[in-house]
């Protein structure tokens, strides 16, 4: 996934579902038959909305410009107990990691996480029922029919949480898009200045025995991001979906055990479950330290914090980091 605009994730757009065919009054007539008994259709089902699931897309972009989706209505009954049509249904194709919410309330309504899964963001209107139904022994030329359903109308926000295994969680310039492209075949921009990476980048990470697992490097977290400021807040959504998190601080960074703790309290301030998912710290540019230095930063940081140190440009300590997530993945799956 390269840095690009046509990474979106938030999509707000205008839904209207189908009404519903009306039901028919009608009785049957043939040049045999002049005073035929009720044999009214019922109308079609409006037209849903529905929200589908494609592991081939990443990104909201086609949805961007449809700010208004309209279902078409069921078209009514007629006689000889004839079906009206239902209206067309419309299915919006979403990556998986959407969530769909109501703007007016703010509630989730669905959650869409695998391929083909569907979901009805808005029902359209049932159609009426016929005169046809209606007839009894004491009522043999009903003159009604029932009515129809109407559309349901509602403003609905897309927002799609990258899915994946593993997050990269760290400042800009950490190494997280070093990282991403030595394990996996992803080409993430790669530059010394901030903010390198503007959208998330995806890269399936290879392991033992043909087995492998996706990691997604966020970008980059500056302080108080939570509160709008940079660009990390706009991509802290992305954490959520994420089943282990991956912090990573470079082994040059003046204060390793401040920036940790600010990465930290940026996570909690936005959403503090972040904080329940397993994580593991990755000291990036070791080759840079000896080892008296990597016993004095191990000293520094949290007891129960586990620390590993690593070079993407050396490819040090590259399988330790891949075997230790894969064990944290699968205890994760466990739990």
């Amino acid at each position: 996934m390269a840095d690009s605009p046509n990474f979106i994730d938030h999509v707000k757009m205008h839904c209207r579902s189908g009404a519903g065919g009306n039901g028919s009054v009608h009785f049957y007539r043939d040049k045999l038959t002049s005073k035929g008994g009720p044999d009214g259709g019922d109308g079609g089902r409006g037209g849903h909305i529905i929200l589908k699931g494609n592991k081939q897309l990443w990104t909201l972009l086609p949805l961007k410009y449809m700010k208004h989706v309209i279902a078409s209505a069921g078209q009514p009954g007629s006689g000889s107990r004839s079906s009206g049509a239902n209206g067309e249904d419309i299915i919006l194709e979403v990556p998986l990691g959407t969530i769909a919410k109501d703007v007016e309330t703010g509630e989730i309504e669905a959650e869409i996480t695998e391929d083909g899964q569907t979901y009805i963001l808005l029902a359209g209107g049932h159609g009426g029922r016929g005169n046809w139904h209606y007839r009894s022994a004491t009522n043999q030329t009903p003159q009604y029919a029932s009515p129809a359903g109407e559309g349901k109308e509602a403003w609905k926000i897309l927002e799609l949480k990258v899915l994946a295994d593993v997050g990269l969680v760290g400042f800009p310039n950490a190494g997280k898009s070093t990282l991403l492209s030595v394990l996996s075949a992803a080409k993430p921009k790669i530059a010394n200045y901030p903010f390198t990476t503007l959208v998330p980048n995806l890269g399936v990470v290879s392991y033992r025995d043909n087995r492998s697992f996706v990691m997604a490097d966020i970008p980059g977290i500056i302080e108080d991001a939570h509160k709008g400021k940079g660009i990390g807040h706009r991509f802290l959504r992305h954490i959520e979906r994420n089943a282990v998190l991956l912090f990573m601080i470079p082994g040059d960074t003046e204060d390793i055990k401040e920036e940790y703790r600010i990465l930290l309290n940026e996570l909690k301030s936005y959403n503090p479950e972040l904080l329940d998912k397993p994580r593991l710290l990755a000291i990036s540019k070791s080759d840079l330290l000896d080892e008296e230095l990597k016993e004095w930063i191990r000293a520094e940081l949290p007891e129960d914090l586990e620390t590993l140190f690593i070079s993407s440009v050396a490819q040090k300590g590259l399988q330790e980091l891949k075997d230790k997530l894969w064990q944290i993945m699968n205890i994760s799956i466990e739990d």
